[in-house]
């Protein structure tokens, strides 16, 4: 409670500080004092919310609620950051100019200066820097709320050609289609999901990969999107494997016997739905004579909060590797950290788990997410010699329920022997 009341002091303090900016754009409006009461009106809901969440079990409430409610507090605090930015720029300026009349009193006993000084009202703000400050708030404001209401179901399917001196002339042309972090807890209804399972089932893949984050914490998430989901076809089949939200880590359990059930029973809903889920195994996919190998691990990740649940040792136990191999891990840590240099086998890894950060600028030439500062490899083809990852961005979402810049992804690569 100590945090939450921490927390409402901050939001106060900085609702407090930016209203200082819409005082000073809004004066001499007829109308400005409705301007005022209605900035204020949210700021008491948002406090009223945390504050409920804090006394009763928010995880309860419903949940298109819930979803868009913490979604727009954070949407319209995170905005309020830029201003206050601005505000502080010109209220160090306004400090200097300050510093700068006392001085020139002290040292030529100006008249002028002392009038300045003694009279501190007439330092007055920058106009252009509160407006400024205003107008850099709106951006991240407005982009957010339109990320919700489209990024988040602007479906993208992404093509990638590669080509391996290892893939055998039978293989040309084959054809896999990636999906990853569906995370199904997140979706208010099983409708946006359809338009999804169209658009893989147009791609008339050989295999369908699903690399992970099926749910966000329980297998219950799954329940309401599984014929959808079943839908999804391949010559060769649907093969799975499991994410970090797939282990039910980030629920307070009443028992490990009953985290325990939730993932078997998750495991129970990918084979439900006719998807051949690979728990630290290999399958062979054989055309003519000739063998693709396909490689699931458990979750398995370099950085410390996330958990190392997989193991290559038995997913490759007794493995006759194919002339190409593909791997599925959910984490892209585990390509640089363990499979470049213990696992020279596999040609090319499948990851997910980043969502590209669903913030960010993807356009030919650039590409920048915040979550690059903590993951090298977070989005796209990656080559070491004649070795690849691709870190698919995600189907769905967690968190912040919406999309900018990063839309969500559906991966087709075509494989070509050279």
């Amino acid at each position: 409670m100590i945090r939450v009341l921490l927390l409402i002091i901050i939001i106060l303090l900085i609702d407090y500080y930016v209203f200082q900016a819409i005082k000073m754009v809004n004066r001499g409006l007829s109308f400005s004092r409705y301007i005022y009461y209605a900035y204020w009106a949210f700021t008491a809901f948002a406090v009223c919310i945390i504050l409920a969440s804090a006394i009763y079990d928010w995880q309860l409430w419903p949940k298109a609620f819930r979803t868009y409610t913490f979604s727009l507090i954070f949407i319209v605090s995170f905005s309020k950051l830029f201003v206050v930015i601005f505000l502080l720029s010109d209220d160090i300026l306004r400090g200097v100019r300050w510093a700068w009349a006392k001085m020139s009193e002290t040292l030529s006993a100006d008249k002028t200066a002392s009038n300045a000084l003694n009279g501190q009202s007439t330092i007055e703000r920058y106009d252009f820097l509160v407006r400024a400050g205003l107008i850099i708030g709106s951006i991240p404001l407005f982009t957010m709320i339109w990320g919700m209401i489209n990024g988040a179901y602007d479906y993208r399917v992404r093509k990638v050609k590669l080509t391996s001196h290892k893939l055998p002339k039978i293989f040309d042309g084959f054809r896999i289609v990636q999906i990853s972090d569906i995370h199904t807890g997140s979706f208010l209804s099983p409708e946006h999901l359809k338009t999804a399972v169209k658009l893989i089932n147009e791609q008339n893949a050989d295999v369908v990969l699903f690399t992970g984050d099926l749910v966000n914490n329980k297998h219950e998430e799954a329940l309401p999107h599984m014929e959808n989901l079943k839908k999804i076809t391949a010559k060769h089949g649907v093969f799975s494997t499991l994410g970090n939200h797939d282990y039910g880590d980030y629920v307070s359990w009443e028992s490990p016997e009953e985290k325990k059930q939730n993932l078997l029973s998750l495991i129970e809903i990918h084979k439900s739905m006719g998807w051949d889920i690979l728990m630290d195994e290999h399958r062979m996919i054989e055309r003519n004579g000739n063998h693709l190998s396909l490689i699931g691990v458990q979750n398995w990740s370099s950085h410390l909060r996330f958990p190392k649940y997989g193991s290559m040792e038995l997913a490759t136990k007794d493995i006759q590797y194919g002339s190409f191999n593909i791997l599925m891990s959910h984490d892209p840590s585990h390509w640089r950290s363990e499979i470049l240099d213990k696992y020279k086998e596999v040609d090319i890894m499948l990851a997910g788990h980043t969502h590209g950060f669903q913030f960010g600028i993807d356009i030919p030439g650039l590409r920048w997410s915040p979550v690059q500062y903590i993951y090298k490899e977070w989005a796209g083809l990656y080559q070491e010699g004649n070795r690849f990852l691709y870190v698919n961005r995600g189907l769905g979402f967690l968190g912040y329920p919406g999309r900018v810049g990063i839309l969500p992804e559906i991966t087709v690569i075509d494989l070509h022997s050279a």
